[in-house]
């Protein structure tokens, strides 16, 4: 099997060819770099995804926020439906921890709320 990608690392946007048996990437070709390879075996195997949303705070305004790491992707709902639930205390600043433990990743807060 086939899969043609455009690499997202840099602004280059190289196109990938990916060949694939089964869920393993065997060859890839059109990437300038190694790190457009990486992607491309990444994102056919193990797609991730860094998820950034908005929690609510207790007076009813809003922080945002976004997972420290990419989470796997089939997880992105789940995800969602544990920020949905939660509830910030103010004060808030960038980096705060508002969960810990998201599917490998923790949800930190990406601006200051008094």
């Amino acid at each position: 099997m086939e899969r043609k990608l455009t690499c997202i690392i840099c602004p280059l946007g190289c196109s990938l060819t990916v060949q694939l048996e089964g869920k393993k990437a065997v060859n890839v070709t059109g990437n300038g770099c190694s790190r457009g390879k990486a992607y491309a075996e990444s994102e056919c195997t193990d797609p991730r995804r860094t998820v950034t949303s908005t929690v609510l705070c207790a007076d009813g305004s809003l922080v945002s926020v976004k997972t420290d790491k990419p989470i796997p992707k089939e997880k992105i709902a789940e995800c969602m439906a544990l920020i949905n639930k939660t509830v910030a205390t103010l004060p808030v600043s960038i980096g705060d921890v508002l969960i810990e433990d998201v599917f490998g990743s923790r949800l930190v807060a990406t601006q200051n709320k008094r």
